[in-house]
Order: structure tokens, then sequence, then C-alpha cells
């Protein structure tokens, strides 16, 4: 029986699993940053943010097809896919920390920062078209000397190295 044909073993379910939490406590603290912390995401951040949003219910699937014993070439497909994922993932960080730090242009749409949005008496649903994202090339916070998008970008090469361990190692 090839290795693609026998069911998964329990290291593809962990594998996926570990994924999928990673990936959702990833992108949650992204969350929590600008819900709770009040730091408004760039157009870059939040594009950052896709793969992590394709990535978790894609690594739930492969949580289930590993567990259920489906074939093996699905699992790990799956998990291949989310080393794909991740490794966009880590271009978006990588593209995203060069445009903060002045190495290469980011995209023109990137607005100047608008610090509080001035409703002029509106409500606030009337005023969103009025509040600019921030300027994607200048950095939030800095964090032991990365911003965010190099935060991400550390997390998708670690990531994308741990699926790509469950997609390619021995079952």
């Amino acid at each position: 029986m090839s290795s693609l044909t026998k069911p998964t073993s329990s290291v593809q379910t962990v594998t996926a699993l570990i994924l999928l939490v990673a990936m959702a406590a990833t992108v949650g603290i992204a969350l929590g940053f600008q819900h709770i912390g009040g730091y408004i995401p760039c157009k870059l951040c939040l594009e950052q943010r896709w793969p992590y949003y394709i990535g978790v219910p894609l690594m739930g699937v492969a949580a289930i097809s590993s567990h259920f014993h489906w074939p093996a070439w699905m699992t790990r497909g799956l998990l291949l896919l989310g080393a794909l994922i991740m490794l966009y993932s880590l271009y978006l960080g990588v593209f995203h920390s060069g445009v903060e730090w002045g190495w290469w242009a980011g995209p023109t749409d990137c607005g100047a920062v608008a610090t509080q949005a001035d409703t002029g008496g509106a409500g606030v649903l009337d005023a969103i078209n009025t509040v600019i994202p921030p300027a994607c090339d200048k950095a939030a916070l800095r964090i032991l000397g990365l911003s965010f998008a190099g935060w991400n970008a550390i997390a998708s090469l670690v990531l994308a190295i741990i699926a790509l361990r469950g997609a390619l190692g021995k079952a």
C-alpha cells in the first residue's frame, strides 16, 4: 500500500490541529490589536489577514480528513495547500515590511493617516466613507524592532514549515 493511499496517521491530525489553532490565534491577535488596542489596519495589513481567513477552515477540513482516515493524498494535499497559503502570507509580510522600511514603494492607494473620524454631527455609519485608513509605509507599532507585518512574516514562515513537514513527512 503506497503512502498516498493508506490512511493518514495521527501526525497529520495533530499537525492540522496545531495549524488551525496557530492560524486562528495569529489572526485573532491582529483583530485584538485592531478592536481592543485601537490600531487601525492599513490596506496591506488587511490583505495579510486573508491567508488566515482561508487557512483556518482549510486546516479544519484537513484535521477532519485525517481524523476520519480519508485518503492520505487528501489530507497531505490540504496541508500542502496550507503551506502554500502561508508562503503567500510570508510574501505579503515581507513586502509590507519592505514598504515600511522604505526599501520599495507600496500601493498607491494606501492613504494618509486619519486618527479620528469627524462625524460632523452625523452618525458613525454616515461618516464611514470619510475615514482614510493609515498609510502602509508607517508601522503602527514595533515590538523588538519588528512591525506587525514583520511578525506576520515570521509567523507565516513557521506555519509554512509546520505545514510542509506535515504534508511531506512520514505517516
